[in-house]
């Protein structure tokens, strides 16, 4: 395992019971280096939507446990931050692609399908296999069915 992904395993330890205790649940967490500097980023949500308060608090809590964490796995010094995953989110597993049923969606594909790479429109269905979304084509809608093995990503989008 590497030094990056441990570190995620034991923010996630420590962070999951505050998470539990105010009825959030824990979105990602990523641990990254930009511009010669590291970032610990803890993407956070609740049913009715993650406040700038919410974020508050669990970055002053989890900022309390990490400091007490004995031997410090981080090496270098970082910068926390504590936020939602947004409005245009990724769907990242199986329960956030679950979650978006019924919702608009943008799709990228590794490969044309239809002669395009790029779909947006509203979930309808998915399953092992494929995903199949409501799209506007001119001045219609359709079904266009999706193989999920094209996909290479997907996130939320704000309709226009």
């Amino acid at each position: 395992m590497s030094e990056v992904s441990e570190i995620i395993d034991k923010v996630t330890e420590t962070v999951q019971p505050i998470l539990d205790e105010n009825n959030f649940y824990l979105y990602s967490i990523e641990y990254v280096q930009e511009g010669g500097s590291w970032y610990l980023r803890v993407f956070i949500d609740k049913d009715n939507g993650i406040s700038i308060d919410d974020c508050v608090l669990v970055s002053d809590q989890l900022s309390e446990k990490l400091d007490e964490i004995d031997p410090d796995p981080f090496a270098d010094q970082y910068f926390l931050e504590v936020s939602s995953p947004g409005a245009e989110r990724p769907l990242n597993n199986e329960q956030d692609y679950q979650n978006a049923i019924n919702d608009y969606i943008n799709v990228s594909l590794y490969q044309k399908l239809d002669g395009k790479k790029m779909y947006e429109g509203t979930l309808k269905e998915l399953n092992d296999d494929d995903l199949t979304l409501i799209v506007k084509d001119k001045t219609r809608r359709k079904e266009v069915k999706i193989p999920r093995k094209l996909i290479s990503k997907a996130r939320l989008a704000i309709e226009f």
